[in-house]
């Protein structure tokens, strides 16, 4: 094992690409609830301009345009927006709350659960998200991921990849960041991570964004861990099957 893990008491996590198939797991549910209203429309592309204003609405808690909301109100907003957009005749509430849920609902990559398990026997397991925590429990329990503790944007009143969103996880575990190994398929989110001294594993997802995706789809340095699978970090880490 590399010696730069040896000190390695906690493994943290994105979420949302890294362990879960977002992209997948909404489009599925938006094409399913269009259904059961009557209502036709390119669901994938629609999944997709959800997911790209998740930067922009949270850009705007991080330069401090507005104080910290969490990420499921954050959804709504964008949620609302797009509706309106597409002209799309969706206008209760219950509607409206029914698809934020879609985020509490996404299945996990197929590599994911059994590799948790191997992790959680040997570390502390726990996501690192910009999810909130009503979210990320629901989201363990609909997938069946067995953190020891939800940590993130929630805790640290901060999003990623603002240096507090890391240091605040670090904390709460009461551990220094070189005993946290963070994960995530997003090159940035380990530049920012190892920027506050975190030990880092790249795990790629070469269809996160569909058969098309031209990012992150290798690593972009030498991290401490480069690999396909949550198992691949089990195995970096000596844990056992």
């Amino acid at each position: 094992m590399d010696r730069a893990l040896d000190r390695v008491k906690a493994v943290v996590f994105d979420v949302f690409g890294t362990l879960v198939d977002w992209r997948t797991s909404v489009t599925r549910e938006l094409a399913s609830f269009g259904r059961s209203r009557g209502i036709t429309h390119d669901w994938q592309a629609f999944a997709d301009e959800w997911r790209g204003l998740y930067q922009p609405s949270m850009e705007e808690v991080r330069a401090g345009r507005r104080s910290f909301v969490i990420l499921d109100e954050l959804h709504v907003e964008s949620l609302r927006t797009l509706i309106d957009r597409h002209d799309l005749p969706i206008v209760s509430n219950a509607d409206i709350d029914h698809l934020k849920r879609v985020w509490h609902r996404l299945e996990p990559w197929p590599d994911v659960v059994e590799g948790l398990y191997r992790l959680k026997r040997r570390h502390l397991i726990a996501p690192l998200s910009n999810g909130n925590i009503g979210l990320m429990v629901r989201l363990a329990k609909h997938g069946g991921l067995p953190w020891d503790a939800i940590l993130g944007a929630e805790v640290a009143q901060a999003y990623k990849p603002d240096p507090r969103a890391y240091i605040g996880a670090v904390e709460a575990l009461n551990l220094e960041p070189a005993e946290c190994l963070m994960v995530a398929a997003h090159n940035d989110d380990l530049v920012a991570a190892e920027a506050q001294g975190l030990r880092t594993a790249f795990v790629v997802r070469p269809t996160e964004h569909g058969a098309g995706q031209t990012k992150d789809l290798t690593a972009s340095q030498p991290w401490t861990i480069v690999t396909d699978t949550i198992g691949g970090v089990a195995d970096a880490l000596a844990c056992p099957r």
